[in-house]
């Protein structure tokens, strides 16, 4: 494991537990409501929807590939959600939002459903965990999102 992942899944775990024991309802409901709207637009608008919640400064860790550190990073991996084969729902379970309500979580399962080369469909399934920061003008982008594939 490179010091680069390392220091972000540590300052991940260190959010997470941060933000666990801060919960605020009212928060959690909005950014419960934003997770919904954020994979709706990536349903409807492709890649671009899906970079659309994402800050400048935006962290991705893809399960099994390399840390993307940056939006225009990410969003070269993101064509794949241009593919009108290819379909990412993603279901949010639970979060939190830090009691100086600046930075919250998400967290949740998700589906990827896609064809293969013989057009036969098939289904991913996987977890999913995105922190969130309160921008300057009041709105929330997902600033770390990584997730994980199950069968």
């Amino acid at each position: 494991m490179t010091t680069k992942l390392w220091l972000v899944l540590v300052l991940a775990a260190f959010l997470l537990g941060a933000l666990a024991n801060s919960q605020s309802p009212d928060g959690t409901s909005a950014l419960m409501k934003l997770e919904r709207e954020f994979m709706q637009a990536a349903a409807d608008h492709g890649s671009q929807g899906y970079l659309s919640y994402l800050a400048d400064d935006a962290v991705e860790l893809p399960n099994g590939h390399a840390v993307l550190t940056g939006k225009a990073e990410i969003g070269k991996t993101m064509g794949f959600l241009d593919n009108p084969d290819n379909h990412l729902f993603w279901t949010p379970a639970g979060g939190g939002i830090s009691s100086c309500g600046d930075l919250g979580y998400t967290y949740g399962s998700y589906e990827f459903r896609s064809r293969d080369r013989d057009g036969k469909l098939g289904s991913t399934y996987g977890k999913y965990a995105t922190i969130w920061r309160k921008q300057k003008e009041g709105s929330w982008k997902a600033v770390l999102d990584m997730g994980n594939a199950g069968q």
